[in-house]
Parts: structure tokens; C-alpha cells; sequence
């Protein structure tokens, strides 16, 4: 799986305006419903929010990955977000969040949701990258990080 095949760089926002957590997962769903790339937007809102009440995707190192599965969705999309101050996201270490990656896939798609979660957790190990994301000053420096990152 390779990330930049789902991440468009219209899809980054760079700061999010948000302040907690139900706020930033709706500013990455409206980034990715103003894009054109759901078939509705109150479904994958719910299906993540729905997601995110079940378990905290606030995975630790100051890193979140809510996501969800549902109907609102044709194909797999991801959404970034760089928080100005750190978020707090009920993360497993109990540390505020910086960098959040959002996914929504179809139902019938587990696989790859799968492999581009596990993807991400895999390029969220590298210290000095998860420290360049959470520095980015803008969507396109987001979108060259991910992208050289995966080029190695």
C-alpha cells in the first residue's frame, strides 16, 4: 500500500482549526466531502465518531488515526491534519495529539483499510518523521514528507 495513491494533497490541512477531538474529525470529513470524494458525508462522520466512541485511534507518540467503514464512501480516502497546539484525543499514553490521519473505507473493503492502517503505524515508528510532520508549515510540505518517506 502506498499512501500517496490515496492522499491527495487537497486533502491536508495545515493547521487544523479544530481544538478536540470531534471537531478535528469533522473538519478532515468536510476536507474530504469539499474534495468530491464522499458519497455522503453524515454516514462516514457517524461510521468514525461511531469508531472513535468504541475505542480511542489516539494510538500514542502524539499521533491519531480515526477511521471507520461505511456506505458513505466508494473507495478508500485519507485526510491529514497538523493540530498549531497539541489536541486531546483520550490517546492510549494519555499524551495530546499533533498529527491526525483519517480514513474512511467501504464495508466490503477490509483488506485495504487494513494495509493502510497498518501502514501508517509502520511510517509513524520513524521519530524524525512523525517530528516533520507535526512541524509542517503547509499541506504541500505534508504531501512531500509522506511521499519521500515512501520513496526510501
Amino acid at each position: 500500500m502506498i499512501l500517496t495513491q490515496i492522499l491527495n494533497p487537497s486533502c491536508i490541512k495545515v493547521p487544523l482549526e479544530g481544538k478536540d477531538k470531534e471537531s478535528v474529525i469533522t473538519e478532515l470529513v468536510d476536507l474530504l466531502n469539499g474534495a468530491g470524494l464522499l458519497l455522503d458525508r453524515e454516514v462516514v462522520l457517524e461510521a468514525i465518531l461511531s469508531r472513535e466512541q468504541t475505542r480511542s485511534t489516539g494510538i500514542g507518540s502524539g499521533i491519531a488515526i480515526p477511521h471507520g467503514k461505511c456506505k458513505g464512501v466508494k473507495d478508500l480516502v485519507m485526510a491529514i491534519g497538523i493540530a498549531a497546539e497539541p489536541i486531546d484525543f483520550q490517546s492510549i499514553d494519555g499524551k495530546p495529539i499533533k498529527v491526525v490521519v483519517l480514513l474512511a473505507s467501504p464495508q466490503d473493503r477490509t483488506g485495504p483499510h487494513i494495509q493502510a492502517l497498518a501502514r501508517i503505524s509502520r511510517l509513524m515508528l520513524d521519530e524524525k518523521f512523525k517530528e516533520k510532520l507535526a512541524d509542517s508549515n503547509s499541506p504541500q510540505e505534508v504531501y512531500n514528507y509522506v511521499s519521500e518517506k515512501e520513496n526510501e
